[in-house]
């Protein structure tokens, strides 16, 4: 049996081909007593509220229609862009952050540090490489996957 996420995945993905957008991630959790189930949609030109509204209508009445309820307990569903500064998880958001500014933490120490902000330049599955500024000039860092606890887009100052 699918879990609650990946049939809603299943049931949200011809909704969002129909206008152009892509699903960032999808959360099924329990807040205190609440139980919220949240979409986070982008498109390349970035996704605003009248959008998310739309997705939220179309899916909560694809969600009313189920027999028997995908989901026995009330909840609140939540349709929203991932933000400005949005994880990056999937190849398909690496590709997406190709020549963006990104943050970029480590499990350890690399030269001395264990976050790095700058452009990325390239990827493959075993590194990537960023474009960081070294005090007034820039230089490329090569970091394993593998050391990488998380990424995120970043904003430039």
């Amino acid at each position: 049996m699918a879990s609650v996420t990946e049939s809603i995945e299943q049931m949200v993905n011809p909704i969002l081909s129909k206008y152009g957008f892509y699903l960032v991630e999808i959360e099924y959790v329990k807040e205190g007593n609440s139980w919220y189930l949240r979409l986070y949609i982008d498109k390349p030109a970035g996704i605003d509220i009248e959008e998310c509204s739309l997705v939220n209508q179309e899916l909560s009445d694809v969600l009313d229609e189920q027999d028997p309820d995908l989901i026995p307990h009330a909840y609140f569903l939540e349709v929203s862009s991932p933000g400005a500064e949005r994880p990056i998880k999937t190849e398909r958001d690496l590709q997406l952050a190709k020549e963006q500014f990104i943050h970029v933490s480590l499990y350890q120490k690399l030269n001395g540090q264990k976050v790095f902000e700058g452009t990325l330049v390239d990827y493959n599955a075993q590194e990537l490489i960023l474009e960081i500024k070294v005090k007034t000039h820039k230089q490329q860092i090569t970091i394993a996957r593998k050391s990488i606890a998380s990424m995120r887009l970043a904003i430039e100052f």
